[in-house]
């Protein structure tokens, strides 16, 4: 055999044996939940102990690594456990933290008119975030919050 192809051959088979994957994110990664009911459990598995039920679609999880067809998540209130990964969408979404409302404006900046107030636990779809302000949606309701009232916003 000539160099050439003998190189080929084990270029080829490496790459078979570790193919590479754009559709795997690297972790840590955002989701959100998708269905209206998940489960997270203690392992990565069917036959491991369920630890919570989540009823909050849209909810944000922090993906902290990946196994086969599991993710193991971090929920905002830092509970951590295995879901499905086809219960979770790579929608953004964002939950809002602190003990009191946090205020959604007009644009994305203080001084503009004050829209509404989201109580800490709501849970919108998020748009882009920059300059400390993220752009969100609770329902049909639309506007900008500080980034530092938003879980599941920014680096995961």
């Amino acid at each position: 055999m000539s160099r050439l192809p003998v190189s080929f051959l084990i270029a080829a088979a490496g790459l078979l044996a570790n193919p590479a994957r754009a559709d795997d994110p690297k972790t840590p990664y955002w989701a959100a939940i998708r269905a209206e009911e998940v489960n997270m459990r203690v392992g990565p598995g069917e036959d491991y102990r369920i630890a919570w039920v989540y009823h909050r679609q849209h909810l944000p999880l922090k993906v902290l690594r990946m196994m086969e067809g599991w993710r193991l998540v971090q929920d905002p209130d830092g509970a951590q456990g295995w879901v499905l990964a086809r219960l979770l969408t790579r929608e953004r979404s964002g939950f809002v933290t602190g003990k009191d409302p946090a205020e959604m404006h007009e644009q994305a900046n203080a001084s503009s008119k004050l829209l509404w107030r989201l109580a800490p636990g709501v849970v919108g779809k998020l748009g882009n975030c920059g300059s400390g302000w993220c752009q969100i949606a609770v329902g049909p309701r639309q506007g900008y919050v500080e980034q530092a009232r938003v879980w599941g916003a920014g680096e995961p």
